[in-house]
């Protein structure tokens, strides 16, 4: 067997890269970013309640709430471009058949079947090749795969529409299903590998990664161990960070009626949901900038814009100007959800297991956004949208405490 190298014109870390982007960008985001579109023409043509119809994607995350920690153990075993793979397939399956639904219960058990495949494709996929394949950059290749759903949703959205619109949200259910089985999943087998070795290269910069280490090595073995990473303080920080991060960034489903609520019109409220989006995608690809140079710089940028964004929400309350800037700025911490998550647990536990340190961490990930976005909308009930945004404050300056802690503490056992 050859020794692996890192020569090449271009590296098929890229062509990786490309494969995570199909996966957020069309597999992704043609059920999360563009879910909205089918609440209104679906839920009246089966006779239910939007918000009854709109369980099953509480559903989905609690489905791979409880599919999480499997499948990071079954991407170790069998690998990502075999699991990837299927889990794209059946959910190209499963999103074509809800097009023949007539009964909201079919859609519940649609919903389990995208929640398992979203705990591989939404969840573990590209942080897992992104560090598996890239030594450096890996902060920007994880903000442009992450960013890849948002785009994902833009060019969707108007195309599911205009399906809906001539054709019905039947056919445009059945062109979702087809555009992930026939469009994406056979990209997958045959461009996907697992790790550099298989392609008989070794990962994008690891000469520059392993300059400063001894003999060289290659720092993708190094790391702390899986059994002793989830009995250490830093671990259930991240965990915590994380589920505050989703949690937080449900908030996003309740800004447009703050504004509104706020003596704004439904368009001004409109323009208030772009600002987020706009702060989502420009900030995840910065984020992975910030991360590639410091991870602590990293979690800052993403909690303390958030904060002050929900301030400017709160204190600008009348003025638009100040309320969208407040949304951008918002949208930072948004970003950091995906981002973030997955390079603060770079940096506090390496590459060694980090499939199945970041499979637990992302479990965090999901039952944030179950528990979140229905919990918000109670606590507005019952108080009001400003005291959902302040407590949505207080919480996330505690996430920032959290993740400075978690990036410190792997210094702290070095000099132990």
């Amino acid at each position: 067997m050859s020794k692996p190298t890192s020569a090449g014109r271009i590296h098929y870390g890229f062509v990786i890269v490309f494969c995570c982007c199909l996966v957020m960008g069309v597999d992704v985001g043609l059920v999360f970013s563009c879910a909205g579109i089918f609440y209104d023409p679906v839920s009246r043509a089966i006779g239910v309640p939007v918000g009854q119809f709109g369980l099953y994607m509480s559903v989905s995350y609690v489905a791979s709430t409880l599919m999480l920690p499997l499948a990071g153990r079954l991407i170790e075993r069998y690998g990502s471009r075999l699991l990837l793979t299927l889990n794209s397939m059946l959910l190209g399956l499963c999103v074509g058949s809800m097009g023949l639904f007539s009964s909201v219960w079919e859609f519940y058990g649609a919903g389990v079947v995208m929640g398992i495949t979203l705990a591989f494709l939404l969840y573990l996929s590209f942080p897992i090749l992104v560090n598996a394949w890239f030594r450096t950059k890996v902060g920007l290749m994880i903000g442009i795969c992450s960013a890849a759903s948002g785009i994902g949703g833009m060019i969707f959205n108007p195309i599911g529409g205009a399906i809906i619109s001539g054709y019905g949200w039947r056919a445009a259910y059945l062109a979702f299903g087809a555009m992930i089985l026939f469009g994406v999943t056979p990209l997958l087998g045959a461009l996907l590998r697992n790790r550099p070795e298989d392609k008989g290269l070794l990962p994008y910069g690891h000469k520059e990664a392993s300059a400063g280490n001894p003999g060289g090595k290659d720092s993708g073995a190094s790391g702390t161990d899986y059994c002793k990473a989830v009995r250490m303080p830093a671990f259930y920080a991240v965990m915590i960070f994380a589920f505050i991060m989703m949690a937080v960034s449900t908030l996003n489903l309740f800004i447009p009626k703050y504004v509104m609520v706020s003596g704004f019109t439904e368009v001004e409220a409109s323009l208030a949901a772009a600002a987020v989006m706009a702060g989502v995608t420009g900030g995840k690809l910065l984020l992975g900038m910030i991360n590639d140079r410091n991870c602590l710089c990293g979690v800052l940028a993403c909690t303390l814009p958030g904060v002050a964004g929900l301030a400017l929400l709160l204190a600008g309350q009348g003025t638009l100007w100040i309320m969208l800037c407040g949304c951008f700025m918002f949208g930072w911490e948004y970003a950091g959800v995906t981002v973030q998550t997955a390079m603060l647990t770079g940096h506090a536990f390496g590459k060694k297991h980090y499939t199945r340190i970041y499979a637990l961490i992302s479990i965090a990930l999901s039952s944030g956004g179950a528990i979140a976005s229905g919990g918000w909308g109670l606590l507005a009930d019952a108080t009001s949208f400003r005291t959902v945004l302040t407590v949505g404050g207080i919480t996330l300056a505690a996430g920032c405490l959290l993740g400075a802690y978690a990036y410190f503490a792997p210094a702290k056992r070095s000099k132990a």
